[in-house]
């Protein structure tokens, strides 16, 4: 429930008043109305009837002569590290609102609230309370585009709640956790990867039934529950369906509303072909296309089907979903879309499985407060979804994977929690396409700036080589977590700026520079550790032969991939410099002590 707190009222204000005002604005109340001297409180079952009432009333409407307030009532000795951002440009780029929010704190948690206004609405949990006061003071109106922000605290359920019990490092799962737990299978429990798509909106009714009584029979006959969004975006074309269950359920939930669909179509006469519309985040969609487009031609080819992928300029704040229309007869559609999601469910099960070894390969990397990721990059905690789906959440800034976890079901949380410790500073430098040089640094440097604030890392572009490179270098200065999220950034802005191929990954080439020493643990006896590096990542590891080493003694080694390859293949090289470090003081502090000894 959200309380609303209804201020600056005339002291003749009827409770009746407030009752009438709010139905007048269609915004009826859930509950009775609190009336005190001066103020009341209301409460609204949801929080986006609350955002709207908010939005509507407060600052904007008179009552017997006063202009009255509403805002979420939240008294302040409980005012704690969560805060709401709304009026934000939905077409506000991501790097611009994660730098802004990063400028006043660490920023834990941002979730997007899926509301039927035009503005975007988000809501922010910092680090402390005192971040979270400071960016209340500084974002107060603050102007981007014409669009003044608004800000309120909202209610911290964590904070006034009692903590949860420990949960034992060996044992004592969480029900999320249940079915990964060590000794187990991880398949154990299936991850729940729901089926999304788009149905026309005039046959929503006959996709419900009576009563419910036709969606009723295709969740019991099919095993699934299908949630149809049919209240959000109010007066589009198209609604969304979010179909949970096993593959197999899905597959035969969406043959079921395809064939509710055509039986409609031929009823009214319409004659109409109606093709099967799949919603899939961004940065799934690549690997379902394969490279040179494979993927998507053979699955063509072998349900004879065409199909048809949405464009990334349709990519907002508040649409990270491309879709994929599948044109053909019922059955054709039906066996594309088993293939389609394969893929796709593929693709996040990999994320899953690189989020995890990230998690686990860099220390101290919190990757749930992480907000790095444009919407062209593939690489997870709870709310609202663009366009009506599952309940659990959507979080665009946070990452991807934020989106994936809230909308598709996230892995196990354990993994994202860490003790920090003072980290070592790396250098990393990336090579990217000449032609991109400008969108990295943006109009007057503000974008590299930002970029390097969120990141916590100093991010430089070395001059041109000669007037016809193709190639600029960037060198990115910062510790372990600073590089993820400034590589992550420059991947994504890449992907974004379409300076890539829009069927293929992003892959760029990264050097990182290791003692002389250890390069011949890099590459292992006969190449054997640069070949299991190779397999491990997915990325191209090189360490050149016959090099001379610099005037620290260090010596180049190359990595080619996609960003979560490369990541990988850069922690796993620092590891093995770390052990080749370890092993060399463990030998200095032998022979010195031998040598005392005589």
């Amino acid at each position: 429930m959200n309380k609303l707190y209804i201020g600056n009222l005339s002291p003749s204000a009827t409770a009746e008043d407030l009752k009438q005002l709010f139905g007048e604005k269609k915004l009826p109340l859930a509950g009775q109305v609190l009336l005190k001297s001066g103020y009341a409180f209301v409460d609204y079952p949801d929080q986006n009837w609350a955002i709207r009432a908010i939005e509507t009333l407060s600052g904007k409407v008179e009552l017997h002569g006063k202009v009255i307030e509403v805002d979420y009532s939240v008294p302040k000795k409980l005012r704690s590290r969560k805060i709401q951002i709304r009026n934000i440009p939905p077409h506000l780029q991501w790097e611009v609102l994660d730098g802004l929010l990063a400028q006043y704190g660490t920023v834990e948690n941002v979730e997007q609230v899926n509301t039927d206004i035009e503005t975007a609405v988000v809501n922010v949990s910092y680090a402390t309370k005192d971040q979270a006061k400071v960016a209340v003071e500084k974002l107060s109106g603050h102007q981007y585009e014409n669009h003044t922000f608004r800000i309120s605290y909202i209610p911290d359920e964590d904070a006034s709640s009692s903590p949860p019990p420990q949960r034992s490092r060996r044992g004592g799962n969480t029900s999320r956790e249940q079915g990964s737990s060590a000794g187990g299978s991880s398949q154990s429990k299936q991850i729940d990867f729901p089926l999304r798509i788009l149905v026309p909106t005039q046959f929503v009714g006959a996709i419900i039934g009576k009563e419910g009584l036709t969606i009723k029979n295709v969740t019991k006959q099919t095993q699934s529950k299908v949630d149809i969004h049919r209240k959000e975006n109010a007066g589009a074309a198209e609604k969304p369906i979010t179909i949970h269950s096993t593959p197999e359920g899905c597959s035969a939930a969406c043959r079921m509303i395809l064939e509710i669909m055509q039986k409609e179509a031929n009823e009214t006469k319409s004659n109409e072909e109606i093709p099967l519309k799949i919603l899939a985040h961004n940065s799934l969609v690549g690997r379902l296309i394969g490279k040179e487009g494979r993927n998507l031609k053979k699955i063509e080819q072998d349900t004879e089907t065409k199909i048809t992928i949405s464009s990334l300029q349709d990519l907002t704040i508040y649409n990270p979903e491309r879709t994929i229309t599948v044109k053909g007869t019922i059955e054709a559609c039906s066996k594309a879309e088993v293939e389609i999601m394969k893929k796709l469910r593929e693709a996040y099960e990999n994320d899953i499985i690189a989020i995890n070894q990230q998690a686990n390969l860099i220390p101290g990397l919190n990757l749930s407060a992480l907000g790095i990721f444009s919407t062209g990059l593939s690489v997870i905690p709870p709310a609202s979804t663009p366009r009506g789906a599952a309940a659990a959440g959507y979080n665009p800034f946070v990452s991807h994977m934020s989106y994936l976890g809230g909308m598709y079901g996230a892995p196990p949380v354990g993994a994202f929690t860490f003790q920090h410790s003072m980290p070592e500073q790396e250098v990393v430098y990336l090579f990217i396409p000449t032609q991109a040089v400008g969108a990295i640094i943006g109009k007057k440097g503000q974008h590299i700036k930002q970029l390097a604030r969120f990141a916590g890392a100093s991010i430089k572009i070395a001059p041109a080589e000669g007037p016809d490179v193709t190639e600029r270098m960037v060198v990115i200065t910062g510790p372990p977590e600073a590089q993820f999220k400034a590589q992550g950034r420059i991947f994504g802005k890449l992907k974004e700026e379409n300076f890539f191929n829009p069927k293929e990954e992003v892959k760029l080439e990264a050097h990182i520079k290791v003692p002389s020493s250890a390069a011949g643990r890099v590459i292992g006896k006969g190449g054997k550790t640069v070949n299991e590096l190779q397999n491990l990542t997915s990325a191209e590891v090189i360490v050149p032969r016959d090099q001379i080493p610099d005037e620290n003694n260090e010596v180049i080694v190359k990595i080619i991939g996609h960003f979560f390859a490369s990541q990988t293949a850069q922690r796993k090289i620092r590891e093995i410099v770390q052990q080749v470090k370890q092993q060399e003081q463990k030998q200095q502090q032998g022979a010195a002590t031998s040598h005392r000894s005589k």
